[in-house]
């Protein structure tokens, strides 16, 4: 009813398709963004990042001791990419309050990461797509099967599974 209110309002404009509360794909490329002066958002967190944020005094914020040691040691496995173990990607994907824990596929249909936020700059984006400043967040596969092996000790479960290198 929502749409068609505003459709009704403004025959001549584009619309965005509502898809909420129904399955669909959306396509877009890995991207970082810039969305004021002086701030830049790179496309992609690591590791590194999870360390800096290390603040026992914050729930939020502890890294746990084993970790830390796999961080220290740098026994990242095969889930290393440049000495480090990628965490979350942003990218141009269209996004929308329940999309969280979507697959992110690559255009192999690979499964590269796991939909679960939006960049703060992004949320607008159920009422106006800016392509410019809209990024969706996701979890790099990488690092959830990094966890899942080396951290959870549960390697085992990936044996069950076709990995792409």
């Amino acid at each position: 009813m929502y749409m068609q209110a505003q459709m009704a309002y403004e025959p001549h404009k584009t619309f965005y398709p509502d898809a909420n509360f129904t399955l669909r794909v959306g396509y877009g490329k890995i991207n970082g963004y810039e969305p004021r002066d002086a701030v830049k958002y790179l496309h992609q967190t690591t590791l590194e990042g999870i360390m800096e944020k290390d603040n026992p005094e914050i729930y939020d914020y502890r890294v746990p001791e084993k970790l830390k040691k796999l961080y220290k040691e740098k026994d990242f496995g095969r889930y290393e990419d440049n000495g480090t173990v990628p965490v979350c990607f942003i990218a141009t994907n269209h996004t929308t309050g329940g999309n969280s824990g979507s697959p992110v596929i690559n255009a192999e249909g690979h499964l590269i990461g796991v939909n679960f936020d939006r960049a703060w700059e992004g949320v607008m984006s159920d009422l106006m797509f800016n392509p410019e400043q809209c990024r969706n967040i996701s979890l790099d596969i990488r690092y959830a099967l990094f966890i899942i092996d080396k951290y959870a000790g549960a390697g085992y479960l990936l044996d069950e599974m076709t990995i792409m290198e």
